[in-house]
């Protein structure tokens, strides 16, 4: 029995227990799930399966520079069936991506097919400063920051602050500010869009109905 916090260990535990499109996939290493809330259009964790790791604090976690780059190495293949979902969900929508359809919907097919909209450059991959969850996760959450599950200022701003930390950045060294989310309060700053970067202050009705307008713009480019 898991209390909510501990909740991802169920999936560590036993992820053959649970249907496909809750637990997309695991291996000796690694359990990978679509979150349960997402907060965007393609939001998955990626849970590492190491008894040693699984309850350390992801910046004490990726000290372990042999354990990072096992990390670092599923995220790539991981992060490309993430684009590949998104491109599933929205590249109908995609201008970028139309060369593309129109090539795989022709009756004979071109010899080359067009690459289309870059959709991996669209997913963000990282750990939360603080995190909600006792298991080690990593995120990897499409750029939209849009779904009805990001409901209130701490949904937004844990993916559009710097409390939010790209796996890439780690590990940080102890002078970094983000060692201290707290201290900096990033959980509490205003709101600013991902996109445009306009600010609503406070405004979290104001900043969502903005969301939805941003969200059409970028999956149509």
């Amino acid at each position: 029995m898991f209390n909510r916090r501990d909740g991802l260990g169920e999936y560590i535990a036993s992820p053959s227990s649970f249907p496909t499109d809750v637990v997309i996939y695991h291996n000796e290493n690694f359990v990978v799930i679509n979150d349960l809330y997402p907060k965007a259009t393609v939001h998955l964790l990626l849970l590492p399966r190491s008894a040693s790791k699984s309850h350390l604090h992801p910046f004490e976690a990726f000290k372990d520079r042999e354990f990072l780059s096992l990390v670092r190495s599923e995220v790539s293949q991981l992060r490309d069936l993430a684009a590949k979902e998104l491109r599933r969900l929205l590249g109908k929508h995609s201008a970028l991506d139309r060369p593309r359809e129109e090539a795989l919907d022709a009756r004979v097919p071109p010899a080359t097919i067009p690459p289309g909209r870059d959709w991996t450059s669209e997913i963000l991959v990282g750990v939360h400063a603080h995190p909600s969850m006792n298991h080690l996760h990593v995120h990897l959450i499409s750029k939209d920051r849009h779904s009805p599950c990001l409901r209130h200022r701490k949904h937004y701003n844990s993916f559009s602050t710097p409390f939010f930390v790209p796996l890439d950045d780690l590990p940080l060294t102890e002078t970094n500010v983000r060692m201290h989310p707290g201290r900096e309060g990033y959980l509490q700053k205003d709101f600013e869009c991902w996109r445009c970067g306009k600010g609503f202050g406070n405004k979290f009705k104001q900043l969502k109905e903005h969301l939805d307008r941003e969200f059409e713009e970028w999956k149509s480019i």
